[in-house]
């Protein structure tokens, strides 16, 4: 008896830390010692290894255990531990081999089973990049470790499998019922991650030639819009259909996406690689770690965090705590978002696009003259107060939505699909993508200031009447740089070159509501 080695990944936000398991088997009273700085969920993995050996036929040593997780400085939390802990803890005892190489990433049942955890994905990437080969995960998480590409993964249904790959004597070891120690059958899982926005078309909205058009240039684009108008107009019908006009990920969004939420599913796993844009449409009632992520110990991912690469609705969005709203700023200018907390810092991407929808008033009802409105002054300015100055000058898009009229909701005319729309906004982003590589850029609502004024300036003419606007103070700075990219965005959708004066003009009146459309 002496000591024993396996590694699993420890995760602190997507960011993965490999973890040595230390076991070692000591000469005194019966014992079973854990450290390296483990939560309570990781603390209780000493009964679950026992009961799970016990009971897979390979008790561990009746001596004292100890198990250190190197380094011993960095929490651990979660039950992805056990399989690692019980590899070592056998490893030290000569009842397995070969285990100081290889990352073992499961949860273990008492009956030895090995049971999902979360962020596997993830792990596999971090382990695989600090130059780890070998796994062995818990089968429901088999397929989903196996989007890694150079990784060699094997899946188990408990742990006597394991243990007789680890040159154990097959014989002597108690398999699941029905399950061999030889063979391995595991069912697939099916994708926790269904997107309930692709079933929708843009044809099914009535009228709103405005509300299209800047739909169709927020998804060009990567612009983020701002809809206000009366209830029933189709603001939420709008912005559950701006994913369906946006084009499949790529193989490095793809993988990013997919590890995100590998972190929040657990007992069916993920079966490949989520290749259409996210969508996340929160309540109103959403606290800020709801939102920006949170959570006891180490922060956990938000909506804003599983909206990457895609899109974030917030609906009624006046109702939203003002805390909330404003604790956008920070992605909607970087794309990351970094958590502190007591228990160490998490940091996550969140590069999405933006959408806000609100009543022009509390009950809604303040169109046109306002007539009907029945609310107060101050109700409405404490209305729209929440949506604070600084977080509406990075909304690209601000525009009003007017009120269905009857002609346009029984008007038989055939309305362009989603597809047709998309098969533009593809042809436009293309067109951008050719023209930003040179600087690193994938969108127009990536440019900087030093592109726009540097080599994409524009001439005098074209910018004449976005000069006045700054020059009265309709427009800041940030809002200055805004509707130039909204204007190449509306040049690349309709095939030109360079932006002229009227496609200035159109951006700046999408930047002010839509006002004069």
């Amino acid at each position: 008896m002496g000591m024993g080695r396996a590694l699993a990944v420890a995760l602190v936000g997507l960011n993965g830390h490999v973890i040595e398991v230390e076991a070692d088997i000591g000469q005194t009273l019966p014992n079973f010692i854990l450290l390296g700085l483990p939560d309570a969920s990781l603390s209780e993995a000493r009964e679950r290894i026992r009961s799970a050996a016990q009971n897979s036929g390979i008790p561990l040593s009746r001596r004292k255990i100890t198990v250190n997780l190197v380094p011993a400085s960095l929490p651990k939390k979660g039950s992805g531990f056990d399989l690692a802990i019980v590899m070592a803890a056998l490893n030290a005892a000569g009842d397995v081999r070969r285990t100081g190489s290889t990352v073992f990433l499961a949860e273990l049942g008492l009956d030895g089973r090995l049971r999902a955890v979360r962020g596997v994905l993830p792990a596999v990437l971090a382990a695989l990049s600090a130059g780890y080969k070998e796994f062995v995960v818990a089968g429901a998480n088999l397929a989903e470790a196996q989007l890694v590409s150079g990784a060699k993964v094997r899946g188990y249904d408990c742990l006597a499998q394991v243990v007789a790959d680890f040159e154990a004597n097959p014989q002597e070891l108690i398999g699941l019922e029905g399950v061999t120690a030889a063979g391995i059958e595991t069912a697939q899982p099916v994708s926790g991650v269904v997107a309930n926005h692709e079933k929708v078309d843009l044809s099914e909205v009535a009228g709103q030639t405005v509300a299209r058009l800047a739909l169709e240039i927020a998804a060009a684009g990567g612009h983020h819009l701002m809809m206000i108008g009366p209830p029933g107009s189709g603001k939420t019908m709008l912005a559950e259909r701006l994913p369906g006009l946006l084009p499949d990920l790529n193989d490095a969004q793809a993988m990013e996406v997919t590890a995100i939420h590998s972190l929040e599913h657990r007992a069916s796993g993920l079966v490949g690689l989520i290749r259409r844009p996210p969508y996340e449409r929160p309540h109103h009632s959403a606290s800020t770690a709801a939102i920006i992520g949170g959570g006891s110990g180490i922060p956990r991912p938000g909506a804003a965090t599983r909206a990457h690469r895609g899109v974030l609705f917030l609906d009624e969005a006046p109702e939203f705590d003002k805390r909330v709203l404003d604790a956008l700023r920070q992605p909607l200018e970087s794309g990351e978002l970094v958590l502190h907390r007591s228990a160490g810092t998490a940091s996550y991407p969140a590069r999405f696009q933006l959408v806000m929808a609100a009543n022009p008033c509390p009950c809604g009802k303040a169109t046109g003259k306002g007539i009907n409105c029945e609310c107060t002054p101050m109700a409405r300015r404490r209305y729209f107060g929440r949506l604070s100055g600084p977080l509406l000058d990075r909304v690209d898009i601000q525009l009003q939505v007017n009120k269905v009229q009857l002609s346009q909701l029984s008007d038989s005319a055939q309305r362009e699909s989603s597809a047709q729309v998309a098969k533009r906004v593809e042809m436009a982003r293309d067109i951008a993508g050719e023209r930003l590589k040179k600087w690193g850029l994938v969108h127009n609502a990536d440019l900087t200031g030093r592109v726009l004024r540097g080599p994409l300036r524009l001439g005098g003419h074209d910018t004449a009447l976005l000069d006045r606007a700054m020059g009265t103070g309709v427009l800041s700075a940030r809002g200055y740089d805004r509707v130039l990219r909204l204007a190449w965005t509306v040049a690349d959708l309709q095939g030109r070159e360079r932006p002229g004066s009227d496609d200035v003009g159109l951006a700046l009146t999408l930047r002010q509501r839509g006002e004069g459309l």
